[in-house]
C-alpha cells in the first residue's frame, strides 16, 4: 500500500478509545472508526469486491460516512459519489449511470424505493450503514450480472465535480495525486518557496465541506493521515462552527467564500475566534473585500486557493508566510502557483504564450493533470505576475455573448456586490431572440435595507462597466440555489429567469 493507505490504517489502529469524529456534540472513537471500517472490509472481501473495485456511496454528511471514506480508500478500493440529497428520480438515475457494483447508503435512504429499484436495476448489492457497522439488505445481498463500472487502474475516486455552470460530471482522480496532494499540502515551503514550518497537525480539524466533492473529502483525509480528530458538521451553519471553534480554540479552520460571509454577518465576538490565526477558502472566488474584514476584525488572514476537482487539491494558494509578506502587494490572488506545477497564461485566439501581468486563459503542466509533459487548457481566464501569484478573472465558458459582446458575468457580481443594499449577486445569461443571449441578475439584499431600484442598479453597472454589461432583469430572493459544495448554481438561476422570461432588453 501507499503512504496515504499506511497513514490511514496506522490512525485506525491506535488508541481505540481516542476521539475521532465529533457530530452533534458526541464524540466517535477511533475504535468505532475502526469497527465499520472492518464491518466493510468483511462485506467486501464477502462480494468479491479486492483492490480497485468501485463502491457507491450515498453521501450524508455523517460519521459512519467518514469511516467509509477512510476505509474505501485506504484498502485501494475505487469510492464512487453519489448525492443523497438528490431528488429521487435523479439520484435513482445517477445510480444507474454511475453502475457500481455495490451501492451503501443509510437506512433512511434505503427506504426510499427509486433507490432500490435502481441498485436492483443495475444488479448491484446494496449494503445499509450505521455507527455498528455495515448490513446487508434484504434482496441486494448479491453482485448481479451486471455491466459496472471498471474505473481506470489506480484511481481513488470517481468525484463528481460541483455542478455550477451544467450537469454535474464524474471525474476519476487517481490514488497517486490524491495521495501527493494530501503529502504535500502539509508542508508550505515545498509549495510557496518561503521558509517556515509545516502546518500544525494536532488541531481539531472541522469539516462543513460535504462529502459529494472534494473538499469533504479531502477535509476528512488530511486530518485522518495524521491521526487527529474532526469535529463534522451535516451542513455548514455558524452556530455550530462557532461553538466548535470556541470549544477546541484551533489555530486554522477552513470555510468557502458564502460561509465567511455568514460568519462576518454573524458579528461573533472577536474573543471567541481569537486562537485563529487563518481561514482557509477555496470552492469558488473570494473577494478581496472579505480579506480585510477579517483582518480588520478579527486579525485573522484568510488565505485563498485555486484548484479543481479534476486536479484533487489546490494548484495555487497561500500560506500563512506568503500572506503576511505578500497581501497587500497581491491582493485578490488566489495564491501563488505551487512549485510543483507549471502555469502559463496564453492567448485564447492565437495561443500566443502572453507576458506577466496580461490577461488570457490558464493553461497548466505537471502531476495533477495526467498529461506527462503536455499543457492543460483549463477554462479559467487568468493574470499571473513574474513572481507566479495568480488572479483568476473568470471562467471562458462562462462568458455571455450579447449580440456580439462578450460579458464576464464575474465583474457584472463584482460592481452590483459594491451596492450597499446588496449582500450577494449572482449574473447569468437567458436566450434572447434578437440578440442571441442577455445577462439577468438574482440578487439576495442585507437585512433591513430598502430594495433598490432596477433603474438605480443598471446605472450602477453601466458607471462601471461598458453599457451592454448591464442585466436586463433584477430578481430578489432569500438566498441564491446552491450545490452541496456551497457555490451558487448557475442554472438554477437561470431557471428562475427561464420560469419568468426577463423583460425586453434596453438598447445597449
Amino acid at each position: 500500500m501507499g503512504e496515504l493507505s499506511d497513514k490511514v490504517r496506522a490512525a485506525l489502529a491506535r488508541d481505540p478509545k481516542a476521539h475521532a469524529i465529533q457530530f452533534k456534540g458526541a464524540w466517535h472513537s477511533w475504535g468505532d472508526v475502526a469497527r465499520i471500517v472492518a464491518s466493510l472490509d468483511d462485506e467486501f472481501a464477502r462480494l468479491g469486491l479486492g483492490p480497485g473495485a468501485a463502491v457507491g456511496c450515498v453521501f450524508r454528511n455523517r460519521p459512519a460516512f467518514a469511516a467509509a471514506i477512510m476505509g474505501i480508500i485506504s484498502g485501494e478500493r475505487c469510492l464512487v459519489t453519489l448525492n443523497g440529497h438528490l431528488p429521487d428520480a435523479r439520484l435513482a438515475a445517477d445510480i444507474i449511470a454511475a453502475r457500481p457494483p455495490v451501492v451503501i447508503a443509510l437506512a433512511e435512504d434505503w427506504s426510499r424505493p427509486e433507490l432500490r429499484n435502481a441498485v436492483a436495476e443495475i444488479g448491484a448489492a446494496g449494503l445499509s450503514l450505521s455507527d455498528e457497522g455495515a448490513a446487508r439488505v434484504a434482496g441486494l445481498e448479491r453482485v448481479g450480472a451486471g455491466p459496472h463500472v471498471e474505473p481506470p487502474a489506480g484511481t481513488a475516486v470517481l468525484m463528481l465535480t460541483s455542478g455550477t455552470t451544467g450537469a454535474p460530471k464524474r471525474v476519476p482522480l487517481t490514488m497517486a495525486t490524491l495521495e501527493r496532494q494530501l503529502v504535500e499540502s502539509s508542508g508550505g515551503a515545498a509549495r510557496h518557496g518561503v521558509a517556515e514550518p509545516a502546518a500544525p497537525n494536532t488541531d481539531v480539524a472541522i469539516l462543513g465541506a460535504s462529502f459529494v466533492h472534494i473538499s469533504g473529502v479531502w477535509g476528512l483525509m488530511g486530518p485522518a493521515m495524521a491521526g487527529r480528530p474532526v469535529v463534522l458538521l451535516e451542513k455548514f451553519n455558524v452556530p455550530e462552527w462557532h461553538a466548535a471553534v470556541v470549544e477546541h480554540r484551533p489555530r486554522a479552520a477552513g470555510a468557502p467564500p458564502t460561509a465567511l460571509r455568514m460568519i462576518l454577518d454573524a458579528n461573533l465576538p472577536a474573543e471567541d475566534l481569537s486562537s485563529l490565526a487563518a481561514l482557509g477558502s477555496g470552492t469558488a472566488p473570494l473577494d478581496p473585500d472579505i480579506n480585510d474584514a477579517f483582518l480588520s476584525r478579527y486579525n485573522i488572514a484568510v488565505l485563498a486557493n485555486y484548484g479543481a476537482t479534476e486536479f484533487a487539491g489546490a494548484i495555487a494558494s497561500w500560506s500563512l508566510a506568503s500572506y503576511r509578506q505578500f497581501w497587500s502587494a497581491k491582493r485578490g490572488a488566489v495564491g501563488r502557483v505551487h512549485n510543483t506545477m507549471d502555469a502559463r497564461v496564453v492567448d485564447p485566439e492565437t495561443d500566443e504564450v502572453l507576458a506577466p501581468g496580461r490577461e488570457g486563459i490558464l493553461e497548466l503542466k505537471g502531476f495533477v493533470t495526467g498529461r506527462g509533459d503536455a499543457w492543460l487548457r483549463t477554462t479559467d481566464l487568468a493574470v499571473m505576475d513574474e513572481d507566479r501569484f495568480l488572479w483568476i478573472k473568470g471562467r471562458a465558458d462562462n462568458a455571455i455573448v450579447r449580440g456580439g459582446f462578450k460579458i464576464q458575468p464575474d465583474d457584472v457580481v463584482a460592481v452590483l456586490q459594491q451596492h450597499p443594499a446588496v449582500a450577494e449577486a449572482s449574473v447569468v445569461g437567458v436566450p434572447d431572440r434578437r440578440l442571441g443571449e442577455v445577462p439577468v441578475a438574482a440578487l439576495v439584499l442585507k437585512p433591513g435595507v430598502e430594495r433598490p431600484t432596477d433603474a438605480e442598479l443598471e446605472a450602477l453597472v453601466r458607471s462601471r462597466l461598458m453599457a451592454y454589461c448591464a442585466p436586463t432583469a433584477f430578481r430578489v430572493v432569500d438566498e441564491l440555489p446552491r450545490t452541496p459544495s456551497l457555490k451558487v448554481s448557475m442554472p438554477a438561476v437561470r431557471a428562475m429567469f427561464e420560469e419568468s422570461p426577463a423583460e425586453p432588453p434596453k438598447t445597449a
